[in-house]
């Protein structure tokens, strides 16, 4: 039985992650900034640099998942330092206490965003081979993927798994566009034509499988479903699957601007990202449309 450890594993991902990990006989350790009485559970500090000893004894992977909430809070100084030093000097404490010790793990995995390719709306098809761009989104994914890359020093496979928005029946983005919906306020953002790359929550936890389990993954690999739709498409279908009619006008985006300041981007901005690389590594999408994805998770 192999090891893996995950760290933000009390997140929403990480929860399903750890669930799919453990049905597949994988034993599955959770590294977590709360400290637990649970035995698979162990504390790290990335403030402090702490991380409690035996965690990383044994361990064959790791699925490195933290990192704050990019959308959680409005991009003020301190908080674009935050969303930095979450990922950066969280993969970092884990470099460095690697480093130091005799046994190292096979792989690891890090999240990443596709974010990487910045906040715009562009006739482009992002893939994997496109730079990180300039903007702020652009300047995290890629000190985040750069402080991952470190590993390979040390003879670990690397793989990156630059992510989409994550569509679950347990929360997150999806709940939050469900309840306005639901009550009848439902509304198209901006001029609705930005695009809304998804990903279902199974089929990004079962690429977090596929990357431990193939060991010709290497990389980085865009984690969206092949379904390209825009934010006006989305939200019809999404009402029509709720059977609530549409009724409000699409809200200006100059709204989110004044509320979120540069956050909006993340609403108002959106591409199309390839899934090619992913699904020519062999990987197969169980919800490969926004109809099969809304199929199982709104009941």
């Amino acid at each position: 039985m192999e090891t893996i450890l995950i760290t933000g594993g009390t997140g929403l991902i990480g929860k399903r992650l750890t669930q799919i990990l453990e049905k597949k006989g994988y034993s599955v350790r959770i590294l977590s900034s709360r400290h637990s009485t649970n035995k698979s559970s162990f504390y790290w500090n990335i403030d402090t640099q702490e991380i409690e000893e035996g965690c990383l004894t044994s361990i064959d992977h790791i699925i490195h998942l933290a990192g704050a909430n990019i959308g959680e809070k409005r991009w003020t100084k301190k908080q674009r330092q935050l969303l930095i030093d979450s990922r950066v000097r969280s993969t970092s404490l884990l470099f460095n206490t690697i480093k130091n010790q005799s046994h190292k793990p096979l792989t690891f995995v890090s999240a990443s965003a596709i974010g990487i390719y910045g906040a715009v709306t562009v006739d482009h098809i992002f893939n994997e081979t496109d730079n990180a761009a300039s903007d702020f989104l652009g300047s995290v994914g890629l000190k985040w993927e750069e402080s991952a890359q470190a590993f390979e020093e040390l003879g670990i496979r690397v793989v990156k798994i630059r992510t989409g928005i994550v569509l679950s029946p347990q929360g997150g983005v999806l709940a939050k566009m469900i309840k306005p919906i639901s009550l009848y306020a439902g509304a198209i953002i901006g001029n609705g034509r930005q695009y809304f790359p998804w990903i279902h929550i199974d089929d990004l936890c079962e690429i977090y499988c596929k990357a431990i389990q193939d060991s010709s993954m290497v990389g980085a690999f865009n984690a969206v479903a092949p379904q390209h739709i825009n934010n006006k498409d989305f939200t019809i279908q999404l009402c029509r699957k709720l059977k609530k009619p549409l009724l409000l006008p699409a809200i200006p985006a100059i709204v989110f601007k004044i509320a979120w300041g540069e956050m909006s981007q993340l609403i108002l901005k959106g591409s199309r990202i390839s899934s090619q690389k992913i699904i020519d590594s062999g990987f197969t999408f169980s919800f490969p449309t926004i109809e099969s994805a809304f199929h199982d998770i709104i009941t």
